[in-house]
């Protein structure tokens, strides 16, 4: 959703899934913020929308957990889809960037043509770079490193979605970072073929980087895999980023030798979520999907110490994914 509007979403492929409300769930009413205020107690105690400020000092940004190798880590790397870059710099999102001070930055949704970037988005002490899309204000990724890469490739080769800015491939020495913005299936699932295409492209080409090397995949995957991935998964079977179709597709990945690394260390947790609509009050209600995801090669699973969801951390409509590992 573009910052700028509170309308509900159209036909937009670029939009992120909007889930049903479900039976059980109280109605919202619709309140403007000029609206929220009211005279009785109960009114005064709930809270009337989402938050939207970062409290830094709620956060440990450090990670004791030793792989089952006994390796603490040495890589830390950061995936969080920005819901555009300007718009997070105005929500102070950049103190919580130079906060995390990950190694590896990944960001989607920048929302920004490379002739357009913010200056302070080029982080001191990094090598950035930055994939637009050709249509303004869609899509678009950015990669920050520490360590320059052996080198970085843009897109699939593909010319059905290399226009649209979604992916960027780093090679360093020990492995390859993908940073990754996967297409929606659209309102009414509009899009949902070309989601598929998307699928199968993208698994070859990972395939054949990881016949090289292992590889880090890491972004906004705009599918919840499991039922246990989203609050409210019977009501939104026929949604986008839950559709079997979508779901399938996750498995079929993972089944060709890959993992999901936070269900690898927690295959239990509930209410992971990483991305809650700003619609009826989603994100105070935790009525979330996980959506946002570090998937590896599975040779490279005993190297993982940690994966972290900073639900802390506000500005956008996702929070940010932090992989630990020792590599």
């Amino acid at each position: 959703m573009k910052e700028s509007s509170r309308k509900k979403r159209g036909n937009d492929t670029d939009d992120e899934p909007a889930p049903k409300k479900a039976k059980n769930e109280p109605k919202e009413s619709k309140k403007t913020n000029n609206e929220t205020k009211s005279t009785t107690k109960k009114a005064k105690d709930e809270p009337k929308q989402n938050k939207i400020d970062t409290n830094l000092d709620e956060i440990d940004f450090e990670c004791m957990k030793p792989n089952v190798e006994g390796k603490e880590y040495n890589l830390k790397i950061c995936t969080w889809n920005v819901s555009g870059i300007r718009a997070v710099i105005k929500k102070n999102g950049l103190d919580y960037i130079a906060k995390e001070d990950a190694d590896i930055i990944a960001l989607q949704e920048t929302k920004c043509g490379k002739d357009k970037m913010p200056d302070e988005i080029k982080l001191s002490g990094y090598h950035h770079y930055f994939l637009d899309s050709k249509q303004s204000g869609y899509c678009g990724v950015a990669l920050f490193c520490k360590e320059k890469p052996v080198s970085v490739k843009y897109g699939l080769n593909n010319s059905n979605f290399d226009s649209e800015g979604r992916i960027i491939a780093a090679e360093f020495p020990e492995f390859f970072m993908v940073n990754v913005y996967v297409p929606n299936a659209g309102q009414k699932l509009v899009t949902l073929p070309k989601r598929l295409e998307w699928n199968k492209i993208f698994k070859k080409y990972i395939e054949e980087l990881d016949q090289k090397k292992p590889v880090i995949i890491c972004g906004d995957m705009n599918v919840a895999h499991q039922e246990i991935d989203l609050k409210n998964p019977k009501t939104n079977t026929k949604n986008a980023g839950f559709t079997k179709e979508e779901r399938d597709g996750m498995t079929d990945f993972l089944a060709a030798g890959f993992i999901d690394t936070f269900r690898l260390l927690y295959p239990d947790k509930e209410g992971a979520y990483t991305f809650w609509s700003y619609f009826a009050n989603a994100r105070n209600k935790d009525i979330g999907w996980r959506l946002d995801y570090f998937l590896a090669s599975e040779r490279i699973k005993n190297k993982i110490c940690d994966n972290i969801i900073r639900k802390q951390v506000y500005g956008s409509d996702h929070c940010p994914v932090i992989l630990y590992a020792n590599l």
